[in-house]
């Protein structure tokens, strides 16, 4: 026999059959024709010697006689096929011509197929060989169903690290979770901006408590005032610094999904969970999670908040395992928590886990001497986003600026000198150039977005057909619908800041 032959599973000399007969002659006829096709034969005379002889040798291929004492060959058929070293062995039933009304019963218990006595040749050797072709296709069928598997186990894990990867880069570029040199500026303490005696109180807080990273945070303010700005420097200038820092408006989460977005996911969890998915916690790992407007947390998320701040551990939806995690919290609010509590409305328990020190942020009206400064740093800024020198702010204006009660606070400051940077088209600030945006909008005011209140040089006619007018119209309503909001109106518009700047 040659190498190739040795090395070939389906080659006669490499197969094994074993025939099962009370009639020793039988085995003998049918064995020799086998023999001479190269087959290596197996005999048995009885089903109980076939059973022990078809475990220990493990045949390609079983030939059973039907009519068998003690035994028959149906039964003995059922028993290979219920023991699982013998299950997948084919079985050819041997059978008298006139006992062929068993068959059904015996293809019923497990038999692939029949021959009948006394047997020709040819067909002995072609039943034989399709059968055990069929048994090889399927046997390499489920070797390569098995390796599939295992490489679509592959694909998912690698699939899964690439998702936590991309999670990852997304909360990185979207939240600033790590800070660069040029953020560490811009976001720490050195980046604040005032001079007032209630300033200086806000920046003792929070040099105060960076030195103490475990301990939450609750910071206390209007809108407007700066409350990220302070849970960023806490952050940076605490120990966690080189951890993620991950902030969370708790007022912009959607209602079916917030228990997945805090806490994670795994695959299957829910209707379209195709991956598995970290939350925000597993995310905020080693460093900070900030809870922007806690206080519009639904009461269901609060105690399940309420349970990781005690445990240290997230368990995601649709997991059975908890997983610990190093977070500290820091909340804002702009409402009264105490008063919610009371109302039922916010859990007290939380707020106590949460207020384990305090930050009260003055709205800007109460320290007014801080808006010079202020002023100075935002004409700064856009100075450098428009590539020229800061404009100056002449005295009227900086009078105008003082006078102004700032319902929106720095934010508002921060719009309103932007808008006059706008107005004065490359100048120097005006006081006609200062423009505050409306306090409140009355309940009965159409949306500014359906009916912008139109510039003076901008009409509700169709867009002209020359490009570069067109351009200027799209630009002057877009800042018009967004009261002079650059970034606003760079997002409406598909551009960048700097763009919009330039034009």
């Amino acid at each position: 026999m040659s190498k190739s032959q040795r090395t070939n599973p389906s080659h006669p000399q490499n197969v094994t059959i074993l025939v099962v007969d009370d009639v020793s002659a039988n085995i003998s006829a049918i064995g020799s024709v086998l023999e001479k096709a190269g087959y290596r034969v197996l005999a048995a005379l009885s089903g109980t010697a076939a059973i022990k002889a078809a475990i220990k040798a493990r045949p390609n291929l079983i030939l059973l006689d039907v009519l068998m004492p003690d035994m028959d060959g149906i039964e003995t058929c059922r028993q290979l096929k219920s023991h699982a070293d013998t299950a997948e062995i084919p079985v050819i039933f041997l059978t008298a011509n006139d006992a062929t009304d068993s068959l059904v019963v015996g293809l019923k218990a497990g038999g692939v197929d029949y021959i009948t006595k006394p047997f020709q040749v040819d067909e002995v050797l072609a039943r034989v060989d399709t059968h055990l072709r069929l048994r090889r296709l399927a046997s390499e069928l489920a070797e390569k169903n098995i390796a599939l598997a295992e490489k679509n186990a592959e694909l998912r894990a690698e699939n899964q690290r690439r998702i936590e990867a991309e999670d990852a880069l997304r909360f990185t570029h979207e939240k600033l979770s790590l800070l660069t040199e040029e953020e560490a500026r811009r976001w720490g303490v050195p980046s604040f901006v005032g001079q007032s005696e209630l300033f200086g109180r806000i920046l003792r807080d929070i040099r105060s408590v960076q030195d103490f990273p475990k301990t939450n945070v609750l910071l206390h303010g209007e809108s407007g005032t700066g409350k990220e700005l302070v849970a960023r420097a806490v952050h940076y200038g605490s120990p966690r610094r080189d951890g993620p820092f991950i902030a969370v408006n708790c007022s912009a989460l959607p209602q079916e999904l917030t228990e997945s977005l805090f806490f994670g996911h795994v695959r299957g969890a829910f209707t379209g969970a195709t991956e598995s998915r970290r939350g925000y916690f597993e995310h905020a790992h080693s460093g900070t999670l900030f809870l922007d407007e806690i206080g519009d947390m639904p009461l269901t998320l609060q105690a399940k908040l309420l349970r990781v701040l005690e445990s240290g551990e997230v368990t995601a939806v649709g997991a059975t395992i908890p997983r610990r995690v190093d977070v500290r919290i820091i909340a804002a609010t702009h409402v009264d928590l105490p008063a919610k509590a009371a109302a039922g409305e916010f859990r007290q328990d939380l707020y106590y886990r949460l207020m384990h020190f305090r930050v009260l942020i003055p709205p800007l009206r109460e320290r007014r001497e801080d808006i010079p400064a202020l002023a100075k740093h935002f004409l700064e800024r856009f100075a450098i986003e428009m590539g020229r020198q800061p404009p100056t702010l002449h005295c009227e204006a900086l009078e105008k600026l003082l006078a102004y009660d700032y319902p929106g606070n720095i934010r508002e400051l921060k719009n309103t000198l932007e808008r006059a940077v706008i107005h004065a088209a490359g100048g120097n600030i005006q006081a006609q150039h200062i423009d505050f945006a409306p306090a409140r909008i009355s309940p009965h005011a159409p949306p500014a977005a359906t009916t912008p209140n139109p510039l003076p040089h901008q009409d509700t006619q169709p867009l002209p057909f020359n490009l570069e007018q067109a351009e200027k119209v799209l630009i002057e309503r877009a800042l018009n619908i967004c009261n002079g909001n650059i970034s606003a109106a760079a997002r409406m518009l598909g551009v960048n800041r700097a763009k919009l700047y330039r034009k």
